[in-house]
């Protein structure tokens, strides 16, 4: 079994923490072998603070990591620039969080790893060493070298949303909102369904913009204008879809048998059914790379960080979501890949 990069994100942040319970919890979670990129002195003191009996092993890759997951947490080391204090980011240690991400895409890339995962980053804190990326999975693009743009969908065991815009102003949002873009969301939604999930016809269900849907007009013209344009362009690509439906009645118990994963026209559209239904277990997939990446649906948590509160349900999650994408992957015809 090939094992999972799992980068260490911001290291103040609660990623090493997280990463560390992770790994006391492997055989009760089920979870898959991972080798940590990080800073190795950080997680062994870290593990001493919190108390945590985790014997930490230097190891060379995700082969050597893999055979001494279950006796010691792996460590394919970055070194950091500057002492971590928990809780207080240091620009100083950007590069080495770049750098983790970097090496992480390589390994999964050279079919060393078997997928990535990557730990919360702080955007603010790499803006201040020279990062310029909009964002993680921006980044992660460029360096697959990504044609085109992916998609973030988030996934729970009860529920797979897709946003078509994501980090705006709610009124941006509606303005960002184009036919192009949702086409682009349902195509890359049902391809990693496909892809990455095994499911053969994935079913879409397309939220509307406006409450009810916009009832016909009345309440705004976006569904008429916009989205169902974009499902009938869906529908012609031979994609099952449905809508625009008012999301108020999208997410319930019955609603959600109907569909393998719905289009949301803005980010709390998606979010707040998904963490209603599971807060602490919430995986953030970055689908449309030709590798698989999956993430922790939180952030660096800097305000609980090194106090051992965090939990690592989440990361748990994103792993044994890896392992499975990467295994359905592994499996799928080239018809689908």
């Amino acid at each position: 079994m090939r094992a999972i990069a799992l980068t260490m994100g911001d290291s103040a942040g609660i990623g090493p923490e997280i990463a560390l319970e992770t790994w006391v919890r492997r055989r009760e979670a089920a979870v898959p072998p991972f080798v940590y990129l990080g800073g190795r002195d950080h997680v062994d003191a870290l593990a001493a603070t919190l108390g945590l009996n985790v014997p930490v092993e230097t190891v060379s890759g995700p082969a050597e990591a893999a055979d001494v997951f279950m006796d010691s947490f792996p460590v394919l080391p970055i070194a950091l620039s500057a002492p971590v204090v928990c809780g207080k980011p240091d620009p100083s240690n950007g590069p080495a969080t770049i750098e983790a991400i970097d090496r992480a895409v390589e390994l999964a890339g050279s079919g060393e790893a078997a997928a990535v995962v990557t730990n919360p980053i702080g955007k603010a804190v790499l803006y201040r060493c020279g990062f310029r990326h909009p964002g993680h999975t921006e980044y992660l693009a460029d360096l697959c070298g990504s044609v085109s743009p992916p998609a973030m969908m988030l996934v729970c065991d009860t529920l797979r949303v897709v946003p078509v815009t994501v980090h705006l102003p709610l009124a941006e949002a509606a303005k960002a909102l184009t036919v192009d873009a949702i086409v682009h969301c349902g195509r890359t939604a049902a391809a990693g369904l496909a892809r990455d999930f095994g499911i053969r016809a994935p079913r879409l269900a397309v939220a509307g913009l406006n409450p009810h849907a916009g009832e016909s007009g009345h309440l705004g013209r976006e569904e008429i204008e916009i989205v169902e344009p974009a499902i009938d362009i869906l529908r012609r690509d031979g994609i099952q879809v449905e809508g625009p439906s008012p999301a108020d009645t999208l997410f319930h118990e019955g609603a959600r048998r109907d569909y393998d994963a719905a289009l949301c026209m803005y980010h709390d559209q998606a979010l707040i059914p998904i963490k209603t239904l599971d807060f602490f277990g919430g995986v953030n997939v970055t689908l449309g790379l030709p590798i698989v990446r999956t993430s922790p649906d939180h952030g660096t948590g800097y305000d609980i960080a090194g106090k051992g509160a965090a939990r690592p349900d989440s990361l748990i999650a994103a792993l044994r979501l890896a392992a499975t994408m990467a295994g359905t992957r592994a499996g799928t015809p080239d018809a689908l890949a």
